[in-house]
């Protein structure tokens, strides 16, 4: 499930792009915001859709889709619940666990409808604050590989004088 070789294959793919360090971490930024919708099994297609509208490289854009694990989903969706039932102004209380166990199962939306709103509203807002967090955090990671190796520092140096991609 968590395979360590791959994700630093990953990692290190993202962090040598021949991309601005902003391009690379919006990309990775819009990715992770996606991970947080209860769009359970959709988080791919729209990360990649995304990227095509939004002009965003799409290797960190899915990489940030998947930001938010199997593992992680259930919390995360438990919280957003109740941060948008408490943003909605309706009483705070849990998400059946019937419905999680289900969700756990594939993504059931049909036992979601009647939380719906308070998920969308929660999850957003929470994935707004992730993905603005994973820009800066991403940001930084590329400018700190690229000073760790001489041809990356000199093409990361070029790229922030010009403040675009260089061909």
């Amino acid at each position: 499930m968590l395979n360590k070789a791959l994700w630093k294959k990953r990692i290190y793919a993202i962090l040598s792009l021949d991309s601005h360090p902003a391009h690379i971490a919006a990309g990775f930024a819009v990715g992770v915001f996606i991970s947080f919708t209860p769009f359970f099994g959709l988080h791919t297609p729209i990360a990649i859709a995304a990227a095509f509208i939004f002009r965003l490289n799409k290797l960190t854009c899915v990489t940030g889709a998947w930001v938010n694990t199997p593992i992680t989903v259930v919390p995360a969706l438990t919280v957003s619940y109740k941060l948008g039932r408490f943003l909605r102004g309706r009483p705070v209380n849990e998400l059946p666990l019937q419905t999680l166990k289900a969700l756990e199962g594939g993504g059931d939306w049909h036992n979601l409808e009647k939380y719906a709103k308070s998920l969308l509203l929660g999850s957003s807002i929470i994935g707004f604050f992730a993905a603005i967090i994973a820009y800066f955090v991403c940001y930084y990671l590329v400018l700190k590989f690229r000073a760790s190796d001489s041809t990356q520092a000199e093409l990361a140096r070029e790229m922030e004088e010009v403040g675009e991609e260089l061909e």
